[in-house]
């Protein structure tokens, strides 16, 4: 059976590294082009020639948010249940 305080610590725990890495930022920059892309791998900004491109900054995210999904349906296909039990119990 799942541990339900198991469970509430390891979601708090997923919480609080998605808070921490939204706080990390990296950026490029090369030929006028500025890309600025935090932790979580969501993209922030990209600056061409001067100007924020802030449409395309939300399509390559939402294209990003699109395969998450994609591969997050396909880990939850390929996930034996009893072993993923099994695991959480512990916590």
């Amino acid at each position: 059976m799942i541990n339900p305080k198991g469970l509430y610590k390891a979601q708090r725990a997923k919480s609080q590294m998605q808070k921490q890495l939204e706080q990390i930022y990296a950026a490029e920059e090369k030929r006028g082009i500025k890309v600025v892309v935090r932790g979580d791998k969501k993209i922030e900004t990209i600056i061409i020639d001067s100007e924020e491109q802030k449409e395309l900054k939300d399509l390559i995210n939402k294209a990003m948010k699109a395969a998450d999904k994609k591969v997050e349906k396909q880990l939850r296909s390929s996930v034996n249940v009893d072993e993923l039990k099994d695991i959480l119990s512990g916590f």
